[in-house]
């Protein structure tokens, strides 16, 4: 699917359609955004061919190298960027294309983003704020970004739950308690990930002379302030995290050697009384209490005080 955005005097008006281009060829001239969602073959040759641009394929767009990531040529800058998609089983890195020529920008992507949602909205709403495609590019990452600490400050919030959990509702459900905190960890190195990322790019952005616009640079500038800002926060959770598996390895950890006590304790106390039975048991004839009529009640009664007594030791000393 492709939508064409352009200016027509100061409205904004939407392309969807191949045709219109064929009818009307200023139209093209005056495109500011072609947004290209899971594009067909077809689709790709069309933009092409209408605007003389190569697209790059979805294989070298995902390359991790800043020279992959970020170029620019004569005429054109292509970037490719990393946009976080959050799901029930995680969350994961999508690679959108942007390739910026003249006023133009094109965007390709292969995933629904509420980012480009967002911003078709800004849009239309105020379509002079967006002179050109530097803005709409620029726009189009502040709104991720936003989005981005939007989730480091939920993800704090979890991690403060998480960590009161352990400490006051611990109730022997380790597997879930790892699997949160490992489903944390993954969660944040993502988000460092894609920070990590625009950084590199809107800081080669920043150096651009592809343009000359000292609000757009001011802008970029506190995006990259925020990046910095958001990035330094994803380090602080990885702190946090650490410092949680520690605990629960030591709550846990705890809650074993209370078992292993309790284990300890009963033996202990079941020790003599099967040592005294283990006596009495052999049936010696030496044995003097062998023929007595009160062996039987004394050798209970023996067992009964060698049980009773260690509970009574380990009371004193607050072992129970």
């Amino acid at each position: 699917m492709i939508r064409c955005f352009f200016k027509n005097s100061n409205k904004l008006e939407v392309i969807t359609d191949f045709n219109d281009f064929y009818e009307n060829e200023d139209k093209k001239d005056k495109v500011v955004w072609l947004d290209m969602l899971l594009p067909t073959h077809t689709e790709i040759s069309f933009v092409e061919e209408t605007f003389g641009i190569d697209f790059p394929t979805k294989q070298e767009s995902e390359e991790i190298e800043i020279s992959s990531r970020y170029w620019e040529e004569d005429k054109k800058i292509e970037i490719n960027s990393f946009f976080l998609i959050t799901h029930e089983d995680g969350a994961h890195n999508e690679t959108v294309s942007f390739i910026l020529q003249g006023n133009l920008l094109i965007s390709i992507r292969y995933k629904e983003l509420r980012a480009f949602e967002e911003f078709s909205k800004r849009f239309f709403y105020a379509p002079r704020e967006f002179k050109n495609g530097y803005y709409i590019f620029s726009q189009l990452l502040d709104i991720r970004i936003d989005a981005d600490a939007d989730i480091i400050e939920k993800l704090s919030k979890d991690i403060t739950r998480l960590r009161k959990h352990v400490f006051t509702d611990y109730a022997n459900n380790d597997e879930e308690i790892l699997e949160k905190i490992s489903s944390f960890e993954d969660l944040n190195m993502n988000i460092r990930e894609n920070l990590m990322d625009k950084q590199r790019i809107l800081t080669s952005f920043l150096k651009s002379n592809k343009y000359d616009d000292s609000s757009l640079r001011s802008d970029i500038v506190i995006m990259l302030k925020d990046i910095k800002s958001l990035i330094d926060y994803t380090e602080f959770n990885f702190e946090r995290l650490d410092y949680l598996q520690n605990i629960f390895v030591g709550v846990l950890s705890i809650e074993q050697n209370k078992v292993i006590k309790i284990f300890t304790i009963v033996n202990v106390i079941f020790l003599p009384p099967t040592l005294i039975a283990s006596i009495y048991g052999m049936n010696f004839k030496i044995l003097p209490e062998l023929d007595w009529s009160y062996g039987y009640v004394f050798s209970l009664a023996l067992m009964v005080i060698s049980a009773i007594t260690p509970i009574a030791i380990f009371k004193k000393k607050g072992w129970i």
